[in-house]
């Protein structure tokens, strides 16, 4: 996916052209690494005014700057010069790619690529020449593309072509060495954090020195959340039961899922760095800033105004364990917002989700940047790359790298002018009786309304399928009961007996109508010739029906 900030919020990151991105890196080293962690180096990650992260790769020979987004699957760039002669070849195929927010659409090309250490041939890519639908100028910005680095299934280039020559770069990095684990790692740190220990870093099948403890975190089985679509894979992982986001008053907050079958009491969370703000429902946004005194809800942008010097706590929980985020990153001065008294204010990080809502009721939040920055993040692709035979499902696993007395300190150093004002009442939370709560838009009403009948149509299907059934097995017994009233009405007296004078006289068994009834008399009729008319005028009768027919005649 893409984020979702606007192109307003995007200029004023920026505040000189930047064209080609080289990017410091300071690893911290483990002093007995093991052999298998020193084949390759990380691959840094530049931040981009805590808004982007983008790493280099270079493509048909030019180092571009991409941005790395884990919620999609492929590879797009727009060079910032003309693509170089004789270097990339044209597959005669066209693409969009459309994301929350712009479109990169042109025509399918290969050619080489490297990444770190890598180097793959003919890798298939979207050459993209209009990117106005994202910015103005995404060169100016500081990135040429998007690197996917999602699941293979997800590529919709490889869609296009057929074969293996459309998969993903990560897919193709993964089958170079069947022999390692298929996974990837990544750090992102934060500008303006003077407690701020790394930079940021990515690694593929290998993990970042100093940060192997990771592997010991829980696993988070994506495959155990529900999904209607099957190729719609995400890196998704559930919180904890009844206690999967800690609010700013230390205390749960409670919320349905919206995921049919997400356990009750858990949240359906997907990771994607995509996202320059975290993606929540809103009745959490609501929670976390709608009892900060000050706070107002900004209806255009969509996303809570707070005071700077305003101090949050809260946490997500998965597998047990507490990742507090950063009160740096739950209210985010990096984009000089100005209220209307000309007061810079600053955005609650943990937006309402709006455009990117699941009207499919795939997921209920989507953590972005804001969050990420407070884990070291592992993605195991498992049996989703399918190439060393591995038949693990894909998991998750995160190591908070945010601690909570530090971060105190640190936000007390930035926003507080370093005196701790934390305590005083203008900070404190307004009672829960108060709290505001944002408007709910028209369209968002809507879509809630689509997701609760589209999250749901397997057992609306199935509910109507039943009630067809039954309601055919009710015409059915219905006319069954009719017949059954009718042949037992007329076989008593057309079959079991017979009406003469007055007086029912019992068959002993069943006689056909063509046939004389030699039961009710021993003897042959006087008149066989007045018999035969008899029964001549009986079948023409029969044939005829007439008026009251029933089926049945009495003799």
């Amino acid at each position: 996916m893409r984020s979702l900030i606007p192109l307003t919020l995007l200029i004023a990151v920026f505040h000189t052209p930047v064209h080609a991105v080289t990017f410091p890196v300071h690893i911290q080293v483990n002093r007995n690494p093991s052999p298998s962690l020193s084949r390759r180096t990380p691959v840094p990650i530049g931040n981009i005014g805590n808004a982007q992260y983008v790493s280099n790769i270079t493509l048909a020979g030019v180092t571009l700057p991409v941005l790395l987004d884990t919620g999609s699957s492929d590879l797009w760039v727009a060079f910032p010069q003309s693509p170089p002669a004789g270097s990339i070849k044209d597959t005669g195929k066209s693409l969009t790619l459309s994301y929350a927010v712009g479109k990169a659409s042109g025509n399918i090309q290969t050619a080489q690529i490297q990444f770190g250490n890598y180097t793959l041939n003919d890798q298939a890519f979207l050459l993209v020449n209009d990117t106005s639908t994202f910015t103005s100028d995404i060169h100016s910005q500081g990135y040429d593309g998007l690197l996917g680095l999602g699941p293979n299934t997800g590529s919709l280039i490889g869609k296009k072509l057929s074969g293996s020559t459309g998969y993903s770069t990560l897919q193709r990095l993964f089958q170079q060495d069947k022999m390692t684990a298929n996974y990837i790692s990544f750090l992102l740190d934060r500008k303006s954090d003077p407690g701020e220990p790394f930079t940021g870093q990515i690694t593929v099948s290998e993990l970042v020195p100093g940060f192997e403890n990771i592997t010991s975190m829980p696993i988070l089985d994506v495959e155990t959340v529900n999904r209607i679509l099957k190729g719609d894979q995400h890196w998704q992982a559930l919180t904890d039961k009844n206690n999967g986001i800690t609010g700013p008053d230390g205390l749960p907050i409670q919320l349905k899922s919206i995921v049919p079958n997400a356990p009750s009491g858990q949240f359906v969370a997907v990771i994607d760095s995509g996202f320059t703000f975290s993606q929540v429902p809103r009745a959490i946004s609501d929670a976390i800033y709608g009892r900060v005194n000050g706070a107002y809800y900004d209806t255009q942008n969509e996303w809570w105004l707070v005071p700077c010097g305003q101090y949050l706590n809260v946490s997500f929980n998965f597998g047990g364990i507490s990742y507090p985020v950063h009160p740096l990153d739950l209210v985010d001065n990096n984009f000089n917002q100005i209220d209307s008294t000309g007061k810079q204010v600053c955005i609650g990080a943990f937006q309402p989700i709006t455009s990117a809502f699941s009207i499919l009721g795939h997921y209920d939040m989507i953590l972005g940047m804001s969050f990420l920055r407070n884990t070291y993040t592992l993605l195991n692709f498992g049996n989703w790359v399918g190439t060393n035979g591995s038949q693990a499902h894909p998991y998750i696993q995160l190591a908070s790298v945010t601690n909570v007395a530090a971060a105190r300190n640190d936000f007390i150093k930035v926003r507080l002018g370093g005196n701790d004002t934390i305590s005083d009442a203008k900070w404190a939370l307004l009672p829960a009786s108060q709290m505001q709560h944002s408007p709910i838009s028209a369209e968002e009403k809507k879509k809630a309304y689509e997701e609760k009948i589209l999250s749901r149509w397997p057992y609306i299907l199935f509910g109507c399928l039943m009630l067809v059934l039954i309601l055919v097995g009710l015409c059915i017994w219905r006319c069954c009961c009719r017949r059954g009233q009718k042949e037992g009405t007329g076989g008593k007296r057309g079959f079991f007996s017979r009406k003469r004078g007055g007086v029912n006289q019992k068959r002993s068994s069943y006689v056909p109508l063509s046939t004389p009834d030699r039961s009710a008399s021993p003897y042959p009729p006087q008149n066989a010739g007045a018999f035969a008319m008899s029964q001549q005028h009986l079948h023409e009768d029969y044939g005829r029906g007439g008026p009251g027919f029933s089926g049945h005649r009495q003799v």
